[in-house]
C-alpha cells in the first residue's frame, strides 16, 4: 500500500507544479520557495529542537499559545514551525517573528522527507490536528523520534474514508507515539481505526486557549478611537467567494437604518483582496484599504482588511462579528477569536469544521445562526439597536471560551517526557 501511495505521489508531481504555478497567478507566493517543498532547508533551521507542523492558517492560530508556552518552558530548544500554504506561512511569520524558524513541510516523498529530517534533526515532532503523512510517520518511527498529534480531530466522514484502508491505517496509527484528541468522540474514532488506548489522551481543544493580551487590547482601543469614536462597527471575516457580495448587500440595507455604520470586510485568502475591493467599489461604497494605513473618515463606509496577521486586532475594534465560510459550504472558520473580545458572533449554517465549538456556543447563547442576507440584516439590526442584548450575547460567548480552557496545560504535561528536564 505504501509503495502504491509513494509511486502515485511521484507520478503526480508535474500536476502539483502546474497547480502551484497556476495558483501563483493570483497569489505569487505559490511560485516561491519550491526547494523547501522537497526538503532543501539547510541554513534556514537549527537542528535538535522541536518541529511543529500546522498545515494552514487555522492550525497555525491554534498553535500560537502552544509555541509561546514551549518557548517559555524550554528557552534553549530551537523550534521550527512548518506549514503547507503561503497564508499559513505568512501567519506563522507574523505570529512568531524571529522567535522560531519557519519553512514549508516537504511533500511526503521518501527522499524529500529524509533530506528534511537530516537537516532539522528534531527530538520531538508535533503535528496539529490530523495531518497523517505515511512516509513522514514511518521515517520518524524508524529514527525513534516521538510524534505527537496535538489538538487532534477526526470527523465521522474522514473516519469512514480511513476505515477503508484497514490494516494500512492500523499500522500507520500504531507508529504514532501519542494522539491528543479534542474530545471523547474524536478519540473513539481513532480507537476504532486501530489506535491503542495507551496511545490516546483527551485534552480538549487548544483553540479555547486564546486570550486578548493587554497590548492587543490597548492597540484595539487606540484604533477604535481613530477609526470610529462615535460610530457603530461590524466586521465580516474569513469570507469566501459568494459571501463578500452578501456582506456588501447586508451593509447597504443596514445603512438605511444606521447611516454611520462602518463595515470591516476581511476576505479569507489574500487572492480575494482585490476582488473584494472591486466589488466594494462597484457597489458604490466609500472605502479604504487597511494596508494603506489611511484612517477612515466619517464618510468611509467600508474598510477592507487586506493585511495578514491582524484579525485579532480588527475584532477588537468591532461591536459584533460575522465569521465566514459558513453561509457557503466551507465549514466555517474560528468563532472563538471574536468571542475572546466578548462581542456577539454570527455564523451561517455550515459550521462542520467547528461543530463541537459551535454547538457549545449555540447552547450558551454565544452564537447567532443566520441563513441568508435578510436574516443577517435582521440579527445585526437587533444587536445594534439594543445594547443590553448585544452585551448579553458577547458575555455568553466569552464565558464559553473561559469555561473550556485548559487543553494547553494538559498537552504541555503530556509532552514533558519527550523533552529535556525543565529548570523550575
Amino acid at each position: 500500500m505504501t509503495t502504491i501511495y509513494t509511486t502515485l505521489l511521484y507520478l503526480i508531481q508535474p500536476l502539483i507544479w502546474l497547480r502551484l504555478w497556476l495558483r501563483g497567478r493570483k497569489a505569487p507566493a505559490y511560485r516561491k520557495r519550491w526547494a523547501e517543498r522537497y526538503g532543501f532547508c539547510a541554513g534556514k533551521v537549527s537542528p535538535g529542537g522541536i518541529l511543529l507542523h500546522s498545515v494552514s492558517v487555522g492550525e497555525t492560530l491554534a498553535a500560537v499559545p502552544l509555541v509561546r508556552a514551549l518557548r517559555h518552558r524550554y528557552p534553549t530548544l530551537p523550534i521550527t514551525v512548518t506549514t503547507m500554504t503561503p497564508t499559513g506561512s505568512e501567519r506563522a511569520q507574523s505570529a512568531f517573528g524571529k522567535d522560531v524558524h519557519h519553512v514549508y513541510l516537504p511533500y511526503d516523498l521518501p527522499g524529500a522527507v529524509h533530506r528534511f529530517l537530516n537537516t532539522v534533526d528534531p527530538r520531538l515532532v508535533i503535528i496539529m490536528e490530523t495531518e497523517l503523512w505515511p512516509n513522514l510517520i514511518k521515517a520518524l518511527h524508524d529514527r525513534q523520534i516521538p510524534l505527537v498529534i496535538a489538538n487532534a480531530r477526526l470527523s465521522a466522514r474522514s473516519a469512514a474514508g480511513y476505515k477503508k484502508l484497514g490494516k494500512f491505517m492500523r499500522r500507520l496509527l500504531q507508529r504514532i507515539t501519542l494522539i491528543a484528541a479534542q474530545n471523547e468522540e474524536d478519540g473513539a474514532r481513532f480507537i476504532e481505526l486501530g489506535l491503542k488506548r495507551s496511545q490516546l489522551a483527551i485534552t480538549g481543544s487548544l483553540k479555547f486557549d486564546i486570550s486578548v493580551t493587554p497590548e492587543l487590547a490597548a492597540r484595539a482601543v487606540t484604533l477604535r478611537r481613530q477609526w470610529a469614536p462615535r460610530r457603530p462597527v461590524w466586521i465580516a471575516t474569513s469570507t469566501h467567494e459568494g459571501e463578500e457580495s452578501m456582506m456588501l448587500e447586508a451593509h447597504r440595507r443596514l445603512l438605511s437604518h444606521f447611516p454611520d455604520l462602518l463595515l470591516i470586510l476581511v476576505p479569507r485568502h489574500p487572492e480575494r483582496f482585490e476582488s473584494a475591493r472591486e466589488m466594494t467599489q462597484k457597489s458604490g461604497f466609500s472605502y479604504t484599504l487597511r494596508s494603506s494605513g489611511e484612517i477612515p473618515s466619517s464618510g468611509t463606509q467600508v474598510v477592507i482588511g487586506d493585511t495578514m496577521g491582524e484579525l485579532m486586532l480588527l475584532y477588537g475594534i468591532a461591536d459584533l462579528a460575522f465569521v465566514g465560510g459558513s453561509l457557503v459550504e466551507r465549514g466555517g472558520h474560528n468563532p472563538l477569536e471574536p468571542a475572546a473580545h466578548a462581542i456577539p458572533v454570527l455564523m451561517g449554517p455550515h459550521t462542520f469544521n467547528f461543530k463541537d465549538i459551535c454547538s457549545k456556543l449555540k447552547q450558551a447563547d454565544g452564537l447567532i445562526t443566520v441563513t441568508d442576507t435578510a436574516s443577517l440584516v435582521h440579527e445585526i439590526g437587533n444587536l445594534l439597536v439594543d445594547d443590553d442584548y448585544r452585551r448579553y450575547h458577547g458575555r455568553h460567548a466569552v464565558e464559553v471560551l473561559h469555561q473550556n480552557q485548559g487543553a494547553l496545560q494538559r498537552l504541555l504535561q503530556l509532552l514533558e517526557p519527550y523533552l529535556p528536564p525543565r529548570n523550575h
